[in-house]
């Protein structure tokens, strides 16, 4: 769970700091369009600000991963990256817009929902317990 936070922190903090000082960049590389309003660019700042917070939070939890706001966190993510994903799948299937990272982002973003999965059964209080059948009546 550690790496995984670190991962995540780092990844997050930098996507989140490209939307604030270069937002044209970063969409255009996901999407392969510009933004042209001043609209659109106030929302991927804003977003890029979200993306900075939830790296930062992750980085700080990376040395408390035994606790239950470590793992409230981690689910909080795997949400986050399964949505990631399938918005920006629905970008290219649905809407017709590709960059040249789309895929990779979307990639990135099921393997981590899946390390999310995996920390979360594998760090469970009761994994033990709900892994095996129980003998007790």
């Amino acid at each position: 769970m550690k790496r995984l936070l670190l991962t995540t922190g780092l990844l997050e903090s930098a996507t989140g700091l490209a939307l604030l000082i270069a937002p044209a960049i970063p969409v255009f590389v996901l999407l392969g369009v510009s933004l042209d309003a001043p609209a659109a660019l106030t929302v991927t700042r804003v977003a890029g600000t979200a993306l900075l917070a939830l790296g930062w939070t992750c980085w700080l939890a990376r040395r408390d991963v035994q606790s239950r706001a470590a793992r409230g966190l981690i689910r909080a993510m795997l949400l986050y990256n399964l949505a990631v994903a399938a918005v920006l799948a629905h970008a290219n299937l649905g809407l017709g817009l590709s960059g040249a990272g789309l895929w990779l982002v979307v990639a990135v973003h099921a393997a981590l929902a899946a390390w999310c999965i995996a920390c979360l059964w594998n760090e469970s209080p009761n994994a033990a317990t709900t892994r095996s059948p129980s003998i007790a009546p």
